[in-house]
């Protein structure tokens, strides 16, 4: 299976350029930036789909899924990808008459985790940005490089900030202290837009970072 991070990336960079412009025409007060992380999932799920791809929402790891006695147990990815909006399968339906034909094995899909951040909010700069942003995500990284049944996975970063030159400093500063401290990404595919300044933000920034397996 062959997973391609910058369709990914674009197809996100499309979908929430769409939203911002809608609400821009719709003279909101506020923008998509004033989301939380949660709030933005549904803006970033919504064109995936209509790039054609499967999208399975807070899945649990497959290293997780061994010997758990309920669904709910376990750590969950914040999406998973399969293509051609096939469905993810299901172990324990497999070798069954219950797991649909045609469905994607866990070792095939792309599995995604997100973060997103903002230097501004509506309560005006926020004091925790640099905190947030360089938060190393260790537990993330981990699970995405080191789960015996991934070989395809990413970490998003969605920033808001006042310019280009603050996001692209930013982003590098990310990158290095995750090299630094030995995580496996791979440099990152990057899209950005202008979005309508409503509270100090001016750029919406998609950055994919493709995770490496350990």
């Amino acid at each position: 299976m062959h997973w391609d991070h910058v369709d990914i990336c674009e197809a996100v960079h499309a979908g929430l350029l769409k939203c911002a412009q809608e609400i821009d025409a719709e003279q909101a007060v506020y923008g998509i930036d004033a989301l939380d992380e949660l709030g933005l999932h549904p803006l970033i799920q919504q064109p995936l789909r209509d790039a054609g791809f499967g999208v399975w929402p807070e899945q649990a790891y497959p290293s997780d899924r061994i010997g758990r006695k309920r669904r709910s147990e376990g750590k969950r990815c914040d999406i998973v990808l399969t293509p051609d909006e096939r469905e993810l399968v299901d172990p324990e339906a497999e070798a069954t008459l219950f797991e649909p034909p045609d469905t994607v094995a866990l070792e095939s899909a792309y599995w995604l985790e997100i973060k997103t951040v903002s230097q501004y909010t509506t309560d005006g700069p926020f004091p925790h940005y640099s905190k947030e942003l360089l938060s190393p995500v260790r537990e993330d990284l981990r699970k995405l490089a080191q789960d015996p049944l991934i070989y395809h996975s990413g970490l998003m970063l969605v920033l808001f900030t006042e310019d280009p030159r603050v996001a692209q400093h930013d982003l590098e500063l990310w990158e290095m202290r995750c090299l630094q401290k030995g995580y496996p990404i791979a440099p990152p595919v990057r899209r950005d837009f202008a979005i309508t300044e409503r509270m100090g933000n001016a750029l919406c920034t998609v950055a994919l970072f493709p995770v490496r397996r350990l």
